[in-house]
């Protein structure tokens, strides 16, 4: 009867060490296994779309539209920054008016002499053609070529105004000389040669005076002109 209770006691004892045994392998399991992956992750490359995954950022700009470090945009300024302003046509780019060029004028010359007066006149035109104004101010070279070779005019001292040209305007000047009344053939002109003032591109043009000037004992040009502005279309 001994044994009996002894081998009873001993499957009990077994049955509890087997249940604690599946306890703690259940628990085992269920402490080691591998808890599931999140759903959604943060990728830092390309979407699928092909632009930047959400959470970076572009490398080609930033989003403000500026062009991207190392580069700058060629078509226009980006976001925040100033674009360069153009002087308006006709302007140095300080705010002042350009000075007028040769190539920006039409010269011409006309005679202009009156009746009655001590000296003949030609008056010299120049138009502004340019496209936009201009100053033109001071004395002009002026050169009469002639049989006995050239002749430069002589400034007659009167004083200079600045003045601007509009696009389209004319300013004028005048050359007085001495008429030839000696009753011989004198020196005979044969062209006009004028340069504008800070200017050394010359305009050639034909003589439209008297055709001769008289003979001089050489102390000094006969001819002389006035500054810019000194003469006027009818004069």
């Amino acid at each position: 009867m001994r044994v009996r209770k002894l081998a009873f006691a001993a499957l009990a004892v077994t049955a509890a060490l087997s249940l604690t045994a599946c306890q703690d392998d259940e628990t085992g399991t269920a402490q080691g296994a591998p808890t599931a992956a999140p759903t959604t992750s943060t990728s830092t490359g390309a979407s699928p779309s092909g632009g930047p995954a959400s959470g970076g950022s572009a490398s080609g700009g930033s989003a403000s539209g500026a062009p991207a470090s190392g580069g700058s945009a060629s078509g226009g300024s980006g976001k925040g920054s100033t674009p360069a302003t153009a002087a308006p046509a006709g302007s140095t780019g300080a705010g002042k008016t350009a000075k007028c060029r040769t190539a920006d004028l039409t010269i011409t010359a006309a005679d202009r002499t009156i009746t009655g007066d001590a000296e003949n006149t030609v008056v010299v035109e120049l138009k502004n053609h340019s496209g936009k104004d201009c100053t033109l101010s001071g004395y002009a070279g002026v050169d009469l070529k002639t049989s006995a070779g050239t002749l430069p005019a002589k400034r007659s001292g009167e004083p200079v105004v600045a003045g601007v040209v509009k696009n389209g305007k004319s300013t004028y000047f005048g050359i007085s000389y001495p008429a030839n009344t000696s009753g011989g053939s004198g020196v005979k002109i044969t062209g006009l040669v004028v340069t504008p003032p800070d200017e050394t591109q010359s305009v050639t043009l034909p003589w439209p005076g008297t055709g001769s000037l008289p003979v001089t004992d050489g102390s000094g040009s006969s001819v002389k002109i006035g500054p810019m502005g000194s003469a006027g279309q009818g004069e």
